[in-house]
């Protein structure tokens, strides 16, 4: 088995799409090569190299080929997907970490934390009511370069924007997170439609005052782990 190429993989699992699992099915090679977008020549190739390895067995009528995927193909393909969905499945495939120093703000953090707009929806929406204030957190340089693709990728919840009469807020979007490998397992990174903050800082929210609740103050190092998928409350 440890034979097997991770090219073949595509035209094994091809085979089993087109129902050569079950039976034995005539294949066309120009076709086939498109479908695993490979050239007629490299799709005849790989077929003739799963024979040898024992994952399918070919027949011939005429000029004709069929093909069947055996079962120790089959099980090949099997146990790929099992160990692909145990790896999707993971408890750390489900989160993004980041690390960075704690900082101080500007004091916007507890101002709007204070919005009743806000407040409401932060309660009715992620489940808890934060702390009124933000944790600030500057990334250090090696995971600012993927911050915002690796947040912007990542599931979240949407805060809608209002007016109060006067003035109009914008939405803003909260990454559920945990916070040092789950010390701290309710919070979220705020991402605002208005910011005065660049991209090498996190505003983070928990219904605790984090600094108290960990004994950190600035310039303690901390962990951010962004979930890919929004937990339950």
């Amino acid at each position: 088995m440890s034979d097997v190429s991770f090219v073949h993989l595509p035209t094994l699992a091809e085979l089993l799409v087109l129902g050569a699992g079950q039976n034995f099915i005539e294949i066309n090679t120009s076709k086939l090569g498109k479908r695993i977008n490979k050239s007629q020549q490299a799709a005849s190739k790989h077929l003739l190299e799963l024979e040898s390895l024992g994952l399918i067995v070919r027949t011939r009528t005429g000029q004709k080929f069929k093909v069947r995927v055996t079962d120790r193909g089959y099980k090949h393909i099997e146990n790929i997907s099992s160990l692909l969905k145990k790896a999707l499945e993971s408890p750390s495939s489900r989160l993004i970490a980041f690390e960075g120093r704690v900082v101080s703000g500007m004091g916007e953090g507890a101002y709007y934390m204070s919005l009743e707009g806000y407040k409401t929806q932060f309660k009715e929406k992620l489940g808890y009511q934060p702390y009124p204030g933000t944790l600030n957190v500057k990334l250090s340089e090696q995971m600012l370069a993927y911050s915002r693709h690796d947040i912007d990728r990542s599931p979240y919840i949407y805060i809608d924007g209002f007016s109060d009469g006067s003035r109009t807020y914008g939405w803003v979007k909260c990454y559920p997170a945990d916070i040092n490998d789950g010390k701290i397992p309710n919070s979220a990174i705020l991402v605002l439609e208005r910011t005065h903050y660049d991209d090498s800082l996190l505003e983070v929210i928990a219904p605790v005052c984090v600094k108290e609740y960990l004994d950190i103050q600035n310039g303690d190092k901390i962990k951010i782990s962004v979930h890919t998928k929004i937990p339950k409350h």
